[in-house]
């Protein structure tokens, strides 16, 4: 039996088999998981790819994986520049190197400062690979899978990349390197050694595994699409009269749209602004949270404008997005032109959970249309479509009912399809399968 038709019979598995009995199966299994994770970002950053790897590694190591994870100390932390060292919590062991801050918040100190974590995870891969027998390798930095492919050359050490975004892609479609540039053109044919060694490349969504396997055909039969998820457990529906959060910046009376997360050059912010500038005269409010490359840009776009319907707030600490998420009546996502195949938005899900319903700005041929269109919890709008959107916020803004039917549809939604426990069994399926030889072959 393959790898890909193994992992397909298990991922469509009833949802009502439980992570107790999984754990059961664990320990009847050939091999117990010994499972490295490398990721640049962990909490307490509160870079989204950082918090999704924490969930997923506590809910692995609920069932019993042993896990180890690399990281380095925070970049993005709302309170402390710098965390334990060493740390354990429960089944899951963290390490945590230095980390550089050479030009924070520019694309060449992005880079320098990956290139140098990376760097730094060789060498502990060289000093503990024999340690574990799976390697679980993000996306971040962009090229952090290559030690996937040398850990695999070296030590016959089976690894499994999860691909947050794809590169080059995006930074060909960002016009930061050229299509045909030398280091475009090396990228990619790294990209197909790392990746045809993989046990498994897991992508956020079915536009992401087109794209790769149309760079790479010789990897279809192991590209599996898992989604992001939400914490129905920790983001629960709060009315916005007892949200202490919606008091503090006087959202209880207003109808509130709003965007939560990372406001970057893959997101579509022109498309919101427009649509606030036809609702600038009506009792709506708009609330951006968090950061990014286009949030100074936006920022000072409004002051220009004069626009006084909106609120700008930082980042906020995991402990408050219970209060932030549910402080609106509906909540923006927004993917740019040309970035659905390159991308997937994991504020989406949280958002869902939330019970609020949503509007998505994307192209018309995203994914997440349909996801939308399934859940029956909000619409989507065509990138530039701003007077669709500007209608759809006045329509939910004049029948809340309509706005409360379709919040509740997308937390039910969620629940059924993208939980942390349903998520996570669908990587423990994979990573699992990873490390049977017998059935491998």
């Amino acid at each position: 039996m393959t790898l890909s038709k193994w992992i397909n019979q298990k991922l469509f598995l009833s949802s009502s088999t439980s992570l107790e009995t999984k754990s059961q199966q664990l320990v009847e299994t050939k091999k117990a998981l010994k499972l490295s994770v490398i990721t640049q970002f962990f909490p307490p950053d509160y870079a989204a790819t950082g918090q999704l790897i924490e969930e997923l590694v506590r809910q692995l190591g609920s069932v019993g994986v042993d896990i180890e994870v690399f990281t380095g100390q925070p970049g993005y932390a709302f309170k402390s520049s710098h965390a334990p060292a060493m740390e354990r919590v429960g089944k899951v062991q963290v390490q945590r190197s230095r980390t550089a801050q050479l030009w924070p918040g520019r694309i060449r100190g992005k880079a320098v400062n990956g290139v140098l974590f990376t760097l730094r995870a060789a060498l502990h891969l060289l000093r503990n690979a024999r340690r574990y027998n799976i390697l679980l390798l993000t996306t971040a930095p962009p090229f952090l899978t290559i030690l996937g492919y040398l850990a695999h050359t070296l030590f016959r050490l089976p690894y499994v990349c999860i691909f947050y975004d794809l590169y080059p892609d995006i930074a060909i479609a960002l016009n930061v390197i050229p299509e045909n540039h030398w280091l475009a053109r090396f990228w990619q044919r790294l990209n197909r050694l790392v990746w045809q060694k993989a046990r498994a490349i897991v992508v956020l969504s079915p536009a992401m595994k087109l794209r790769v396997i149309a760079n790479c055909p010789q990897v279809a039969d192991k590209v599996f699409v898992i989604h992001s998820w939400g914490d129905p457990d920790l983001i629960v529906p709060i009315a916005k009269q007892e949200n202490w959060f919606a008091w503090k910046y006087n959202l209880v009376k207003k109808f509130t749209v709003l965007y939560s997360g990372n406001m970057g050059r893959c997101h579509d912010m022109d498309t919101i602004l427009e649509a606030a500038k036809l609702l600038q005269d009506e009792p709506i409010q708009f609330v951006f949270v968090g950061g990014g490359a286009k949030r100074e840009e936006l920022v000072k776009e409004v002051n220009r404008l004069g626009l006084k319907n909106f609120i700008f707030l930082p980042y906020q600490d995991k402990e408050v997005l219970p209060y932030s998420l549910t402080a609106g009546d509906l909540s923006l996502v927004s993917v740019d032109t040309g970035m659905e195949s390159l991308v997937a938005p994991s504020k989406l899900y949280p958002v869902l959970a939330a019970a609020r319903p949503v509007a998505v700005i994307c192209s018309r041929y995203s994914y997440l249309r349909q996801m939308i269109t399934d859940a029956n919890c909000g619409d989507t709008f065509e990138n530039g479509d701003s007077y669709g959107l500007a209608e759809f916020i006045r329509l939910l803004s004049q029948d809340q009912e309509l706005a409360k039917r379709m919040g509740k549809a997308g937390r039910q939604y969620m629940r059924a399809h993208f939980t942390p426990q349903i998520i996570s069994q669908q990587y423990l399926d994979i990573l699992q399968k990873s490390i049977d030889l017998d059935d491998w072959k």
